[in-house]
């Protein structure tokens, strides 16, 4: 006696082509992944780089100025990469004008890839940031802010998603024993940045800066951290011969600044 197959379920096969439709649907949404070009950090991340068309979150490890400065170059960093067609332009908006131009351009973010703009409060950037987002013709878009809530995220997280335009979103320490990224966020990553000394060389010198770079949330992976060699003048980061890369950031801390 032979077995037929069993007859589909129609209204679940239809489910699951709707599910599968709506799946592709959000792929297509979404940008293009700028990989870091680093297997140590692209293996790791879930999109194998970062979402061309997502929200990121950057702060630096302490409100230390060194740590302040690595987080800004890691941000310029991940900006002139994004940049790097002809022609392309970065927005940065801030509530103050304090960057360096210089060092910009060290980590391969020139001034003529470069258009600043200026509020007076949080809101202020927040609303050039989502208007620089929506607009789409836009290489990147930076944000220094040293507040917003789940609602202000979300909505640059649409925005972003709207525009197929990534953005980097750096919060700036409140108070020095609080990390900014204890608050809620709709981020697809979360980025903590702070200095660690340079390797020793065979001369008298200063050698290239090094951080310690740590993920420590991500959409759909797991946190991290690693000791790496700072941004050339193309913005890419190097692995540190000096150091393996370091074990996963606690399961607590992440869930903490999730």
């Amino acid at each position: 006696m032979s077995m037929q197959p069993a007859p589909i379920d129609r209204p679940r096969a239809e489910q699951l082509a709707a599910l599968r439709a709506q799946l592709a649907q959000a792929r297509a949404a979404r940008g293009p992944a700028l990989a870091f070009g680093l297997a140590a950090l692209d293996d790791r991340l879930a999109d194998r780089g970062l979402d061309g068309a997502g929200l990121h979150e950057i702060a630096a490890a302490s409100s230390a100025l060194s740590d302040d400065a690595a987080a800004t170059l890691f941000a310029a960093g991940i900006a002139a990469r994004f940049a790097g067609q002809p022609g392309s332009t970065v927005l940065w908006a801030l509530t103050r004008f304090d960057l360096y131009a210089p060092g910009l351009e060290q980590v391969g973010l020139g001034p003529d890839r470069v258009l600043y703009a200026q509020g007076r409060k949080d809101s202020d950037v927040l609303a050039l940031a989502e208007d620089g987002l929506r607009d789409g013709s836009l290489a990147c878009v930076i944000a220094e802010i040293k507040a917003a809530d789940q609602t202000a995220t979300r909505r640059l997280q649409l925005a972003a998603s709207d525009g197929k335009t990534p953005m980097l979103l750096y919060r700036r320490h409140r108070s020095r024993e609080r990390c900014p990224l204890e608050q809620p966020s709709s981020a697809m990553t979360r980025w903590r940045i702070g200095c660690i000394s340079s390797a020793r060389l065979p001369y008298p010198g200063v050698g290239r800066g090094r951080w310690l770079v740590e993920l420590i949330r991500q959409r759909n992976g797991n946190p991290f951290s690693l000791e790496v060699d700072a941004c050339d003048d193309t913005g890419r980061l190097a692995l540190s011969a000096a150091a393996p890369d370091r074990a996963a950031a606690p399961v607590g801390a992440a869930s903490q600044a999730a």
